[in-house]
């Protein structure tokens, strides 16, 4: 397994950090000296490793957690360091603990005397379409790796790769999801999926949120081997599904508005994109895709540099076999034919079937499942304009597809 051969060794140093404050979060000031040697052991193993966890995102979640706290308990970075002590685990296996304390159930702990909280949704799926949690709709290219979520309870980052080299249609190749540690709920715990690869646990092994009392308000199910799995975070009041569809990844969260808010510093979280969507300039327009197109057509005819497409499709058939999965013609039929045209692969058809299915089941408002029309408003000639409608899509992608053939 990958989180046995890795020679990362961040996990461990992790684990051997909540060893040493088991319960630190109830010290007293006087015993704040304890909490700062635990800290800079955690340093000090982190140095260790630093050679083999770069571009590890559990890693440099870690370095920069540790900065933060020395900087809020005043610790010095030069000191004594201590061995972890050993925490006795409580008779049984904690896998199989069903009891929970009352604040590791969100809507339990924290609407006691209130109305139920507000759920959104946000999806990524295909090449690459984003939902936002405010239901804009995006196509974009966000190459390379990019935060997804992050907030004060956890981090999900996700790295998209060309389909085919050289081209501009992009797909999320691996995806890593950190639960922060919360109270006596859970351990910190991490959890990475990667093309052909879509583990039903945490990459310690674990299904669930590791030895504290409430663990199991954090669970992983593997719904269909190799391709779903489910993660219920009760704790936060949150439900991730991760799908294995072809040979890339979707993602999709219902998560409470007020954890998807719950951020220490708004203005820095720009980059957060299923709060904020993606950066103008990661974000495909219509004359973009043309250009793309045309450019890839002539390339392929000059010479064999670029791999053609599994399977050309043209706007009709592109249409047709949307039309077999998705008989409702909203933007999640759009971007399928969108995705055939430009990838050839008949597997990116189904990924935008399986987004809209959990859409369905993860969406409150099921008077928003379907949208309709482009959300975002730009300058004036960097796209079509937000109230742009399917008609003059098609026509758009059709005039793209005649000027290639004349190509």
């Amino acid at each position: 397994l990958p989180a046995v051969t890795s020679p990362c060794k961040i996990l461990k140093c992790n684990s051997e950090f909540w060893a040493a404050t088991s319960g630190s979060h109830h010290l007293g000031t006087e015993e704040a000296p304890e909490f700062c040697t635990a800290l800079r052991a955690y340093a000090h193993c982190t140095r260790r490793t630093a050679r083999t966890c770069r571009g590890d995102l559990a890693y440099h979640s870690a370095v920069h957690g540790i900065d933060d706290l020395m900087e809020q308990h005043n610790c010095s970075k030069d000191g004594p360091t201590s061995q972890p002590r050993l925490r006795t685990l409580p008779p049984g296996d904690s896998q199989e603990r069903s009891d929970s304390p009352e604040i590791c159930h969100y809507e339990k702990s924290f609407h006691k005397h209130s109305a139920a909280p507000n759920y959104t949704h946000c999806g990524l799926f295909g090449d690459p379409h984003l939902r936002t949690f405010t239901d804009t709709f995006q196509t974009c290219k966000v190459q390379g790796a990019w935060p997804l979520i992050d907030n004060n309870y956890l981090n999900v980052q996700v790295t998209n790769t060309p389909v085919l080299p050289g081209s501009t249609a992009t797909a999320t190749s691996k995806l890593t999801i950190i639960f922060k540690s919360f109270q006596e709920c859970v351990d910190q715990k991490v959890y990475q999926a990667e093309m052909d690869e879509l583990p039903a646990a945490f990459a310690d092994g674990s299904k669930n949120g590791g030895d504290k009392h409430g663990a199991n308000s954090l669970k992983i199910t593997e719904k269909v081997s190799g391709q779903h799995i489910e993660i219920q975070a009760k704790y936060i009041g949150t439900t991730i599904v991760v799908r294995q569809v072809g040979r890339y990844l979707t993602f999709a969260v219902r998560m409470p508005e007020e954890v998807v808010n719950a951020v220490e510093d708004r203005d820095s979280q720009g980059l957060y994109l299923c709060l904020r969507g993606c950066p103008l300039n990661q974000q495909i327009d219509f004359q973009t895709i043309r250009s793309a197109q045309a450019t890839e057509g002539r390339a392929r005819r000059k010479g064999p540099s670029l791999s053609a497409p599994p399977q050309a499709f043209t706007y009709e058939t592109a249409t047709a076999k949307c039309r077999e999965k998705l008989p409702v013609e909203d933007l999640y039929f759009q971007s399928c034919v969108f995705d055939l045209l430009t990838t050839g692969d008949v597997n990116f058809m189904l990924a935008a079937y399986y987004a809209f299915e959990d859409v369905k089941m993860l969406h409150s408002n099921k008077d928003k499942l379907h949208l309709y029309e482009r959300t975002r408003d730009l300058a004036p000639g960097n796209m079509a304009p937000s109230g742009t409608s399917p008609a003059l899509w098609v026509a758009l992608l059709c005039l793209s597809q005649c000027w290639l053939g004349l190509l």
